[in-house]
């Protein structure tokens, strides 16, 4: 089972998760990442890396959060692959600390710069 980013990362962006992965599966959205879930080993090096608790298995999706499997597929189809760090969002404290369901409405196609 792959693991998933949540809605969580919305508007954080935190890429400790991009340097431990073993298979470089991380995506690069304008305010978010995003895995691969046909890349994704399972490994489970990325959940805690996470310093917000973003990312899940996809076992342990709750049903509110069933949708972001689906993001996470269809965005890593077209966002740059990402590598390496490049810490959070420059407002990542002041949304820290809000759920996945608040940041829903900011969530952005963009792509990221992928640098």
């Amino acid at each position: 089972m792959p693991f998933v980013v949540t809605g969580k990362c919305i508007k954080c962006r935190y890429s400790d998760c991009v340097e431990v992965c073993p298979v470089d599966c991380f995506y690069e959205g304008e305010n978010m990442l995003v895995i691969n879930p046909d890349e994704c080993i399972d490994c489970g090096v990325c959940e805690p890396e996470c310093p917000i608790e973003a990312i899940k298995s996809d076992d342990e999706l709750s049903n509110d959060e069933l949708h972001w499997a689906d993001v996470n597929a269809k965005y890593s189809a077209t966002w740059p692959n990402i590598k390496e760090t490049r810490g959070p969002m420059p407002e990542a404290e002041k949304y820290a600390e809000m759920g996945a369901e608040e940041k829903k409405p900011m969530f952005s196609e963009k792509p990221g710069d992928g640098k």
